[in-house]
């Protein structure tokens, strides 16, 4: 599975991506999330607010409810806004 950081969540974390390969049973992007806190303190710092974090699944925004599967994209960034 491949994890793509952008803005602030990619300083936090450390890495722009990544790929890993999270337990058995980690079905949906919270679950995925859940893990990620216990990697170390960047992501328990990056994924401390979920409410400002955003979330795309093979390119489609979703939210942590969604299924993931080993193969798929996904990407965390901030709100976006235009101007």
């Amino acid at each position: 599975m491949k994890l793509l950081y952008f803005a602030w969540l990619r300083q936090k974390v450390g890495l722009p991506e990544e790929t890993v390969t999270p337990p058995a049973g980690t079905a949906t992007v919270g679950a995925l999330i859940d893990w990620l806190k216990t990697r170390g303190p960047g992501y328990q710092t990056a994924f401390a607010d979920l409410d400002i974090v955003r979330i795309a699944v093979n390119q489609e925004y979703t939210d942590r409810d969604a299924a993931i599967t080993a193969g798929d994209e996904i990407a965390f960034f901030p709100p976006v806004t235009g101007g």
